[in-house]
């Protein structure tokens, strides 16, 4: 056995012959940083059952909007939808739909009359000079 540096007391098993002798994954307490095979990642996101990666057919069934209102807003010019390109697949993360779905909750019916009176006066105090 081989004492694991900085614990006293935490032994590690000695590394027999045809075997790596690092560990495949480590993780820097200075860091707090995952190392693996070499590569440092700051932050390492895993898709999971709660937070799955979704193809717009299958978006559409959670979401209630179609294929094609989907693919409409993918290429939006003002709040496109979040989506990843994998080949030819679009996928979408349930969790960015549910955040971004969220930029069109509305509340109430707006009061057109005061909505206009405000849009006429913007645009009249931008028309009178200084």
């Amino acid at each position: 056995m081989i004492a694991a540096s900085g614990s006293p007391g935490s032994e590690l098993p000695a590394p027999s012959v045809g075997k790596r002798a690092f560990p495949r994954a480590s993780l820097s307490a200075a860091t707090n940083a995952l190392q693996v095979r070499g590569v440092l990642a700051e932050r390492v996101i895993v898709s999971t059952h709660l937070d799955p990666f979704l193809s717009l057919k299958a978006l559409a069934n959670y979401s209630g909007l179609s294929v094609r209102t989907l693919r409409e807003y993918l290429t939006d010019s003002v709040n496109p939808l979040p989506h990843y390109r994998v080949g030819g697949k679009i996928l979408v993360r349930r969790s960015e739909f549910d955040g971004w779905i969220v930029t069109y909750r509305q509340r109430g019916h707006p009061d057109v009359a005061q909505v206009v009176a405000e849009v006429l006066g913007t645009l009249n105090a931008d028309r009178q000079p200084n």
